[in-house]
């Protein structure tokens, strides 16, 4: 993801070695080698003018450190402004509902958008959270959508509720939530219909099953493939639905990047979790900060670890770590290994969260 902004940037910043300072003059080039590089990877107008100018405030007249030279200094005033742009910070998941009640996410957006499998890749994240969670298929109009999501749940061991194709979205949503309120869920997410577009019928039932639901957070699926309409896409739901926050989808396919970087200031609303694969466990919450370094080159090694921790045992770590001291590492060993790396996810992936290794073409690999 991002390849093409990473190279992008990468060349407006060559620009600035071999400087004494950070002039006007001299920044001028840099910065249009980086707006450039945001429109091409589609991001909005808009937040192109305020990143280059925000930019271009913070650099200009900046005292350089000993020891730290002009293109680094501008590296890091990219990334800061980077970090503000995609929202400064990770927006947390509600931690649960009202006393006593179940902590409820609506989950919205548009056909093909990917939302039912989010809707599951969410399921299992809270799931390894150790909530509690129940899933509510109340998406009664696209054929096959309650049996994928039941056979979703069942990969995953997360309930799956419905009541069939005949029943109102609405109503699914209120029965939902009234049985993991009786049977002790502490989360619910209901699964709705999408629409190749947005349209009043689509907003309208929305806006029926938010009044039945009362959802703490309600999340616009979108799909980073379609660049910066995303941004207006969920600008658009925020306005005539009320939405808490977005889940950005096909990330891994995405080598431009506009939509993570045009939704938070286009729309208002915070991107809370991004998926980078098609696998139930591909899911990351978003972190600003981190994409922001993965962007520029500089990896992403907190969440690297996130993932080894997750999928590697102390003990086997441990195990290996002893038959390596005793020469006696074997092919069996090895094999091994490479199941893990590939639970993690896919080696090219990997390696582009290690600082510099986002160079390495996936060819290579």
């Amino acid at each position: 993801m991002f390849d093409e902004l990473s190279q992008r940037f990468e060349e407006a910043v060559k620009s600035l070695r071999g400087q004494a300072s950070i002039s006007e003059t001299n920044v001028e080039g840099a910065l249009k080698d980086v707006r450039r590089a945001l429109l091409e990877a589609d991001v909005s107008l808009p937040v192109v003018r305020e990143f280059v100018d925000e930019v271009r405030r913070k650099a200009v007249g900046t005292e350089v450190v000993r020891g730290i030279s002009p293109d680094q200094k501008f590296i890091q005033v990219v990334h800061e402004q980077l970090v503000e742009t995609m929202g400064g910070e990770n927006a947390p998941l509600a931690a649960g509902g009202r006393a006593g009640e179940p902590s409820v996410v609506l989950m919205a957006g548009l056909q093909g958008a990917g939302k039912t499998t989010a809707t599951a890749k969410l399921g299992l994240h809270l799931k390894e959270q150790g909530r509690k969670t129940l899933l509510v298929a109340a998406d009664v109009y696209r054929p096959a959508a309650i049996d994928q999501l039941q056979t979703l749940g069942g990969q995953i061991g997360v309930e799956v509720f419905s009541l069939g194709a005949d029943a109102k979205p609405e109503d699914i949503a209120a029965a939902g939530i009234a049985k993991a309120r009786a049977e002790g869920f502490d989360t619910v997410l209901i699964d709705t219909a999408g629409r190749l577009q947005i349209d009043t019928a689509m907003m309208e039932e929305m806006v029926r099953i938010r009044e039945s639901a009362q959802p703490d957070e309600v999340l616009l699926v979108v799909d980073s493939m379609i660049g910066q309409e995303a941004a207006e896409l969920t600008r658009a739901f925020h306005e005539q639905v009320g939405i808490t926050g977005a889940v950005l989808t096909k990330l891994d396919g995405d080598s431009r990047g506009g939509a993570a970087l045009s939704i938070r200031k286009v729309s208002g609303a915070p991107i809370k979790f991004i998926g980078t694969g098609e696998k139930v466990e591909a899911l990351q919450p978003f972190h600003p900060e981190r994409m922001a370094s993965r962007i520029l080159g500089m990896g992403d090694v907190l969440t690297l670890v996130e993932k080894a921790t997750k999928e590697v045992e102390l003990a086997d770590v441990e195990r290996m770590q002893r038959k390596l001291q005793e020469a006696s590492f074997d092919f069996s060993d090895f094999v091994q290994q490479m199941r893990l790396i590939k639970r993690m996810g896919s080696l090219g992936g990997l390696m582009k969260m290690i600082p510099g290794m986002n160079k390495i073409d996936d060819g290579m690999l």
